[in-house]
């Protein structure tokens, strides 16, 4: 203990009280002490001393995998706030005992937040964001759920809780509750007290379970069987006045809350006629936060205006062909725009309230393009209608060629603190733990400014045979044609299916008239990722050979016909991990792509997991047979941090280059360092990557290392 806790000791404070706490207990939970406070003490000296000052009184009251969680969960509480919430966690060691079944079964949020995300998604609506909260509830854009749930027994039992949360608060948005602001109106004028508005709330709950019930009857089911668990049966207990007659009433309000034609106005009428009664429990419903909502909604429908008002904008200048209002270019609306424009509404069984909206341009039907199909929703969702004063044109002060598509500024993300808007957080893998610090990495994308295209102009003269050689080459491959055997038909015959026909025929067998080889031309349907190293160790000729090498292989990928994307990488330290985009897959290989690789110069270190977390989930969105991520790099990851050099560094990376292939992401690495033998096999693989030992060959060998990877 003196060893590790060295800097965390002074004279009054010691290693042998803890020592001597310790010496009572068996070798085995000895040694996972003396382990996990010399893995805590790389962190903070500080928390190793109270992890292993408590760590004799928890050995008292829990096992060792119990152990090991209340000490991961004090650490990710230092990753996330600090030193002063993870001391507390550790000198709450009895409290965390206490609850120790819950947090055994119990699901971290952090954990599933993005499986919610999706499920949410896919039910319907606007995107909805999964955050942890004090309180459960919804501001109509973030559904703010518990940090942990654990009041089940068993984990998928409290997954389904969650899930049964998460959907109570889409349903809101999705059905009503707050549509029109008719709740909002009522509860402004009302002022309710909490308990009301939980009575409120609870009748509004009758009236989402109704909907859920009639248009997702299976999960409707799953939320009512946890009410059974958790709260005595769906109605819960009968505190709805004369208990003798609580069943009567609430069975009544469930008959005309559950009309398919009552909207949030009903539920009102029914509240208004039960004043001070008591709510029933219910395990998911949480509570409403009219603040929250009012604040969110304000803000977004001033948004959603102007990028409708914008859409329209562009539906006049792709008619008019040229943009409205070029003689106002201060307007911000056009006023005369509103008699070209209407809108009609029309029965849609899956939009908000049942309904769509066709646009009409000059008195004939637009097809909307796909962004303004969401605005269009969320404005549906929110009013239930579109409002005769949003059919008016932007004008030039706000329509702009590009309004509403511009990419947040990524240095917003320093204003306070860095995990503003702008930026990525992602989780880093800490081996000495064996667990991922989460939210340890704060990566933004940095725009590159495009530089002249001379140094393009002389790679172009400098490898001009290379060049036409290359696109031979890859004009070969793009015509590759596959030969199938053992065909019913085709141009040829199958030599080895005749051979094998013969001899069934020989010895009594049925012979099989699949004798012949067909050619079919094989479709490509590839992405891939170049993830090229910008930390300082690449300033010079390194730099100038992956700059060649990049537009090399970008020339002859246009012959080719492979999506492609170039994305630059470099850091300092976790909190400053930055990409930088090249060419977006979606960007179009120009001028001003290439004047992006002319421009691509060395920057800080090489931290690399944040980036290949990011890049990752850019190829994860690429619809592609074969998706490959090839790194160009001058080395092992690195970082001004020397907590990130060696193994942790290698260690991290290794985890995010695995977490790619369960994606079904194919990593691969070009690197020009001579030692990387010694540590690629265990990052990339022993057969995923190929070390150019000189710098001058690099521009040759990549274009011939993508033909192989690719063929």
């Amino acid at each position: 203990m003196d060893v590790y806790l060295d800097p965390a000791l002074s004279s009054r404070r010691t290693a042998a009280g803890p020592a001597a706490a310790l010496a009572g207990f068996p070798a085995r939970e000895q040694g996972f002490v003396l382990h996990w406070g010399a893995v805590i003490a790389k962190d903070n000296a500080e928390l190793a001393y109270q992890f292993t000052a408590f760590a004799p009184q928890g050995l008292r009251l829990m096992d060792l995998p119990a152990m090991e969680s209340w000490l991961l969960y004090a650490m990710d509480l230092y990753d996330k706030k600090g030193q002063v919430p993870a001391i507390r966690a550790f000198q709450d060691v009895v409290g965390f005992a206490a609850n120790m079944q819950e947090r055994l079964a119990g699901i971290v949020l952090t954990d599933i937040a993005g499986v919610l995300e999706r499920f949410v998604c896919g039910l319907n609506g606007r995107a909805l964001k999964i955050a942890a909260g004090e309180r459960c509830h919804t501001d109509t854009e973030t559904l703010f759920l518990p940090a942990v749930v654990g009041r089940l027994a068993q984990k998928e039992a409290n997954f389904r809780l969650y899930k049964a949360m998460a959907v109570h608060q889409w349903a809101q948005g999705w059905y009503g509750t707050w549509r029109g602001g008719v709740l909002l109106d009522t509860f402004a004028r009302a002022a309710p007290s909490p308990a009301a508005l939980d009575l409120f709330h609870a009748l509004e709950t009758m009236r989402l379970d109704a909907c859920l019930a009639r248009d997702f009857p299976g999960l409707h089911r799953d939320m009512q069987a946890l009410r059974l668990a958790l709260d005595g049966g769906p109605l819960g207990d009968p505190v709805l006045g004369d208990p003798a007659q609580a069943d009567a009433v609430w069975t009544d309000l469930a008959r005309r809350l559950g009309d398919p034609a009552a909207r949030v106005g009903d539920t009102l009428d029914r509240w208004a006629g039960l004043p001070g009664r008591p709510a029933p429990p219910c395990c998911y419903r949480g509570e409403l936060v009219p603040e929250a909502v009012l604040a969110r909604m304000e803000l977004r429908a001033a948004q959603d205006r102007d990028r409708f008002r914008i859409a329209l904008a562009r539906l006049i200048e792709d008619q008019d062909r040229r943009p409205p209002g070029e003689e106002q270019p201060e307007a911000q609306t056009l006023p005369e725009t509103a008699v070209r424009l209407g809108a009609r509404a029309q029965d849609d069984p899956d939009g908000p309230e049942g309904l769509s909206y066709e646009l009409f341009l000059d008195g004939k039907p637009v097809a909307p393009p796909a962004d303004m199909v969401s605005t269009l929703e969320s404005i549906i969702q929110d009013l239930g209608e579109i409002p005769p004063e949003y059919l008016v044109a932007a004008g030039p002060g706000l329509y702009k060629r590009n309004a509403g598509g511009a990419a947040k500024d990524a240095d917003s993300a320093w204003a306070g603190t860095y995990h503003e808007e702008g930026a990525f957080a992602y989780d880093e893998w800490d081996h000495s733990r064996g667990h991922h610090r989460k939210g340890w990495c704060i990566l933004r994308e940095i725009e590159v400014k495009p530089a002249g295209l001379a140094f393009y102009h002389g790679t172009l003269r400098k490898y001009g045979g290379l060049i036409k050689s290359i696109r031979r080459t890859f004009e070969v491959l793009r015509g590759e044609d596959r030969i199938l055997k053992r065909q019913p038909y085709g141009e040829d015959v199958d030599i080895d299916a005749l051979v094998e026909a013969y001899a069934d025929g020989r010895v009594g067998l049925e012979a099989s008239d699949r004798l012949f080889t067909h050619r079919r031309q094989e479709e490509r349907n590839i992405a891939v990722m170049f993830m090229v190293d910008m930390s300082g160790s690449t300033q010079g000729w390194i730099n100038q050979a992956e700059r060649e090498a990049l537009i090399l292989l970008a020339e002859a990928l246009g012959h080719l016909g492979d999506r492609f994307a170039i994305y630059g990488f470099s850091g300092w330290t976790r909190k400053r991990c930055e990409v930088y985009p090249i060419k977006r897959f979606d960007d179009p290989y120009d001028d001003l792509a290439r004047g992006r690789i002319c421009a691509i110069e060395a920057r800080d270190y090489t931290r690399m997991g944040a980036p290949i977390r990011h890049l990752s989930k850019l190829l994860r969105g690429q619809d592609a047979r074969v998706k490959l991520l090839v790194t160009l790099s001058d080395g092992k990851p690195d970082d001004y941090d020397p907590g990130y050099r060696g193994d942790y560094g290698i260690e991290d990376t290794r985890q995010a280059l695995f977490e790619a292939r369960l994606d079904g992401i194919h990593p691969f690495c070009i690197t020009i360092d001579e030692q990387g033998p010694a540590y690629l096999p265990h990052m990339y693989g022993a057969a995923n990557y190929t070390v150019v030992a000189d710098v001058a060959r690099l521009p040759a060998k990549v274009s011939e290392i993508y033909r192989r990877l690719t063929s």
